[in-house]
């Protein structure tokens, strides 16, 4: 026969297997991949030693002032994160949890997730050289384009491309620079007929932006509303749509006109 336990005894056994599933829980690898502001590369300058933009076949120009592309950082797809992980990460301002599955493709390897993103980075910038030069009037038959940056992959500098190579071909129209001097900073993907497109993770690029010195983010306007929700003291945020969109803001902001669109 059983013997009743006391209510004490009772509440001693069952937190036996709560306490040994909560630890479990904590140690089990979750489906998540925790993000960071990551890198920031000017465009208008060097990368490893190398331009970052090089043209051939047309005249170019001297810039001053800085074109920053973002990005984040994010554990890798074989990374085991924990629950602990999770929530030191969901309560910081500088982190973010995403579901593994929006950074990686489910179903490819590392090594396929590599040559995945560096495919689409030279897509990108394929597209970002033909925008650019549909947008000055150019013949792409006649000029040549080189875009090398190292250790980054995905399309989301695109726009960033467009415009640097806008600025050294044309400037702002009139012999200025579209920056104006500022260190401007951005993001966002770019198809030939010059459309910008959303990439995610705004809320961690300003920050990267703000943090390499930027005091003007240029974000897709679809993501105003991710970009404003931990947006860091000190950055603008002009909405954009096209390429003509995002130069014409700059250029009204180098001239200081009150006609730059706002978040």
């Amino acid at each position: 026969m059983l013997s009743r336990l006391s209510r004490p005894q009772a509440l001693a056994v069952c937190a036996v297997p709560v306490v040994a599933l909560i630890a479990t829980a904590a140690l089990a690898p979750l489906p998540f991949s925790l993000t960071q502001p990551g890198l920031t590369a000017n465009v208008l300058g060097k990368n490893k030693g190398e331009p970052v933009i090089t043209i051939s076949g047309a005249a170019t120009r001297d810039t001053s002032g800085q074109l920053r592309m973002t990005t984040i950082e994010a554990t890798g797809p074989d990374t085991s994160v924990s629950l602990g992980d999770v929530l030191d990460s969901w309560f910081r301002t500088d982190r973010a949890v995403m579901p593994r599955d929006a950074v990686y493709p489910s179903d490819k390897s590392t090594k396929e997730i590599e040559k995945y993103n560096t495919e689409q980075m030279r897509e990108s910038q394929d597209a970002a050289s033909e925008a650019a030069l549909n947008y000055l009037d150019l013949d792409p038959a006649g000029i040549e384009v080189d875009l090398e940056l190292e250790d980054v992959g995905g399309p989301s500098a695109g726009l960033l491309f467009s415009l640097g190579i806008v600025d050294k071909l044309d400037g702002d129209g009139t012999g200025g620079d579209l920056t104006g001097g500022r260190t401007i900073a951005g993001t966002g993907t770019i198809d030939a007929d010059g459309k910008v497109g959303a990439v995610g993770g705004v809320a961690l690029k300003t920050q990267a932006a703000r943090r390499d010195g930027a005091t003007v983010f240029l974000v897709p306007e679809a993501e105003c509303a991710d970009a404003k929700a931990e947006l860091p003291k000190g950055l603008r945020l002009i909405p954009v749509t096209t390429l003509k969109g995002a130069v014409d803001s700059l250029i009204a902001l180098e001239k200081d006109n009150g006609k730059v669109p706002s978040c």
